[in-house]
């Protein structure tokens, strides 16, 4: 049986780390990028040699985007699963915040989504079968004081989800967008909250995994988690 492989995007911190480390324990091959690697090689170091590989990518970038989907597809062929996570989330208005906020979070939050979910969607095509997880946000949902472009690029990766739901849902391959709200990341440094105001990423990353797990004939098209005392405003 050949081995089960994930592909997970900004996979050293956060969500995504968690990922890694589930998919790893669960004895996936697992391939994952991000801008910077330092301090990650401590955690490749925890599984064995090779299962956990990973690339230097910045994807904001299509040309990045473009290298990664490459490795990806040297190392592994069809994916089992993919999981674009890679986001930026800068606060600011529509109205007051820096030019080039939106570019940005575009380019990091939907297009390296869209590029590399084009790039390597046709190969886990041919294995009929293969999971696609999308990471939004519950600002794809609700529109926050302050969300300004990080708003609009995650309320557009959530439709572009559902576009892509529909276009593959009579091929086998699941698709689902998963809407985390506060968790306890890297995005809330210097943010004067208890952390137990937050929910772990373990969480976000136990459940992923469970709705992966489910059988082919079902699928958790969205998936909305808000720590037990609700949003933070």
């Amino acid at each position: 049986m050949a081995t089960l492989s994930a592909v997970i995007t900004g996979g050293t911190k956060g969500i995504g780390l968690a990922l890694v480390q589930r998919f790893a324990a669960a004895g996936f091959q697992v391939l994952t990028c991000a801008r910077s690697l330092v301090g990650f090689e401590a955690i490749q170091t925890q599984y064995p040699s090779g299962q956990i590989k990973a690339l230097a990518t910045d994807m904001s970038k299509p040309e990045e985007v473009a290298a990664f989907a490459a490795f990806v597809l040297a190392e592994v062929g069809n994916p089992s699963v993919l999981i674009n996570n890679t986001g930026v989330f800068l606060p600011g208005t529509i109205l007051g915040e820096p030019a080039g906020n939106l570019e940005l979070m575009i380019n990091t939050n939907v297009y390296s989504a869209y590029h590399l979910t084009r790039a390597l969607v046709p190969a886990m095509l041919t294995a009929g079968s293969g999971h696609i997880f999308n990471i939004c946000s519950t600002a794809s949902l609700v529109a926050y004081p302050n969300g300004g472009s990080y708003c609009i690029s995650k309320f557009a990766l959530l439709g572009m989800t559902k576009v892509l739901r529909e276009e593959l849902k009579t091929s086998g391959l699941r698709v689902t967008a998963v809407m985390p709200g506060a968790t306890l990341t890297s995005s809330w440094d210097g943010v004067d909250l208890p952390e137990d105001r937050f929910m772990p990423p373990a969480d976000v990353a136990e459940l992923i995994w469970q709705v992966y797990s489910l059988s082919p004939l079902t699928v958790v098209e969205e998936l909305v988690l808000r720590p037990q005392l609700g949003d933070i405003s």
